[in-house]
């Protein structure tokens, strides 16, 4: 399975903050599956303030179909073969080398956390990164 992280947090600081980016940030994170990939969403909460949002980017930059359901709690991906499998809260310690996936989403439920680690660990830009899970 092809694990790809795509992490708004540059875009945000350095577009919207106008910051450098920081040593410690957190936010929102989701997960999202097809069938041969899995790509692991990171992005600060001022950007995406709900998961919801956090998907809905996703879709609008991939161009795939989507909708928020009756009550904009939710961005349901058109077409069985996408799932998001849940999400929570993240914390990247650049410094001490770590990022710690916590907590749930209220409108897609807690995390997957089987495998998670060595799925992290596929990933370049955190290979050698501790993951932390609660």
């Amino acid at each position: 399975m092809n694990i790809i992280l795509i992490d708004y947090s540059e875009r945000y600081y350095a577009d919207v903050a106008g910051t450098a980016l920081p040593e410690v940030r957190s936010g929102k994170f989701v997960q999202i599956r097809t069938r041969d990939s899995e790509y692991i969403l990171l992005s600060p909460k001022e950007f995406t303030p709900y998961h919801a949002d956090l998907v809905r980017k996703f879709c609008l930059e991939k161009g795939i179909n989507g909708s928020y359901d009756i009550e904009r709690k939710r961005f349901d991906i058109a077409g069985a073969e996408w799932v998001v499998a849940g999400g929570g809260k993240f914390e990247i310690n650049a410094m001490q080398r770590y990022i710690y996936f916590y907590d749930d989403s209220l409108a897609y439920g807690k995390f997957d956390s089987e495998g998670l680690k060595e799925k992290v660990h596929q990933i370049a830009a955190l290979s050698d990164y501790e993951v932390r899970t609660a």
